[in-house]
């Protein structure tokens, strides 16, 4: 078997991965904060560290910790809580619910701990302290900053100076600050705002700080990956990496950062704030977890993926015709067909390979089939049987059998009656309905497109 290789941001090239200690592979990645329903964009994110645990466990079985946060405490909690005049437990709880949700639906795995941010305020209170102390922060007006100037290799993980991350980035601005770029790690809560006891007054947390203790907590100082979506390289997780290895006095926080690309939206980026997103609830109903699962592993994750309907369409298709070969089987022979996935991740070459084995699979290969349903449960699919698949499509159908029957009558009358085209047209309906009809020696058929 080939070796594990990842694209790092921080080198900017492919590597082949070499783990700490191949006995404790260490993977973090950033999860929602939530305050709305997580949209497709969120889920590509979801999908591809859900793909490289499945990799990293492949190699390594067991030895795989998977660190996935939760981050409830956020100004956009706040500001939904206030806006939808609820509390923010009744925010937090459901959405973190609808969260999991949508996680089981898209077939991810569970993470090995995920963790909340509200429970490690101790922690971050602690880092904070440590950070002030060690010359790294300043306190002004119940504010902690993280002095930037003070981390020589601040900008490293953007590639970009000092100069050109205050002109290309949204910042925020204070007085309060020494220099603008200057992030804050601990600031005051309002009175009916969430917050907590603290040698600078009651407050609460900046969201950066959060992930720097969870990750050590749970992984230690230096862990082997971090990944998030391309968003987050500046400024969230070049913020780790300096009060990260400021705090702890060392050379590397993470050591491979795995960042996938955005997904748009008639190539847009999708985001709350465009107005532009779907969110997986809706898309998962429209049409399956699977596909869309599939459609988020049809691109290479460094790239964009446009969503559009053509896309989810493709998918549909195909996993409908995959489910012809479906079988129960044991996931043997899977290092043999997991070469393309060792490459950085490569789905879509791997969705290629499925193909091919289903072609032969087709022809009567029974090596094939067995390869072809493994690959397929690999990277997350027929995580369903045949027979569940089957009325899962049932049930997703908006018209009834009675009416299919009657359709299937009146295009029958239309025939005999010469009338070629409404015939047509009650078929090109029905098939917009997901209806494909079938004309045998003596009847007309129907089944599920």
């Amino acid at each position: 078997m080939s070796n594990l290789q990842l694209t790092n941001s921080l080198s900017r090239k492919k590597e082949i991965f070499k783990p700490i200690n191949s006995k404790k592979i260490s993977l973090y990645a950033c999860g929602p904060t939530v305050y709305d329903n997580p949209h497709v964009g969120n889920a590509r994110s979801l999908v591809v560290f859900d793909i490289l645990f499945r990799v990293l466990r492949l190699i390594y079985g067991t030895n795989v910790n998977y660190v996935r946060n939760i981050t409830d405490v956020d100004d956009k909690i706040i500001e939904a809580s206030k806006r939808n005049k609820k509390s923010i437990n009744e925010i937090t709880n459901e959405v973190t619910k609808v969260f999991h949700e949508n996680c089981r639906s898209l077939n991810c795995l569970d993470p090995t701990v995920e963790p909340k941010a509200t429970e490690h305020i101790k922690e971050m209170i602690e880092m904070s302290s440590s950070l002030i102390k060690k010359g790294y922060a300043y306190e002004n007006k119940g504010h902690v900053y993280f002095a930037i100037n003070s981390f020589k290799n601040y900008g490293k993980l953007s590639n970009k100076n000092l100069e050109e991350l205050k002109a290309g980035n949204r910042i925020e601005i204070s007085d309060l600050k020494k220099n603008p770029l200057d992030f804050v790690l601990w600031k005051p809560s309002e009175d009916n705002d969430p917050g907590w006891d603290s040698p600078w007054g009651r407050g609460r947390p900046g969201w950066h700080l959060e992930c720097s203790v969870m990750s050590e907590k749970y992984l230690g100082k230096n862990f082997d990956i971090h990944g998030g979506g391309l968003d987050l390289i500046f400024p969230h997780h070049e913020n780790e990496i300096a009060q990260s290895c400021s705090n702890n006095s060392t050379e590397s926080f993470a050591n491979y950062w795995v960042h996938n690309g955005f997904v748009t939206f008639n190539k847009e980026k999708m985001s709350k704030s465009l107005g532009n997103i779907i969110t997986i609830s809706e898309a998962v109903k429209q049409y399956s977890g699977q596909v869309v699962r599939l459609a988020l592993l049809s691109a290479h994750y460094s790239q964009p993926l446009d969503w559009n309907d053509e896309l989810l369409q493709n998918q549909k298709n195909t996993i409908n015709k995959w489910y012809k070969l479906y079988e129960e089987t044991k996931n043997e022979n899977i290092l043999d067909i997991s070469e393309t996935l060792l490459d950085d991740l490569n789905t879509p070459g791997f969705i290629a390979k499925i193909h091919e084995l289903y072609n032969a699979a087709s022809n009567g290969d029974k090596k094939s089939k067995s390869l072809f349903n493994n690959a397929c449960k690999l990277i997350g699919l027929f995580n369903i049987n045949k027979q569940e698949w089957e009325n899962l499509k049932k049930s997703n159908i908006k018209v009834s059998e009675d009416y299919i029957s009657k359709k299937i009558a009146e295009r029958t009358k239309a025939k005999k009656e010469g009338n070629f085209t409404l015939a047509d047209q009650i078929r090109k309906n029905l098939l917009e309905q997901g209806i494909v009809i079938e004309d045998q020696q003596d009847k007309t058929i129907w089944k599920l497109k």
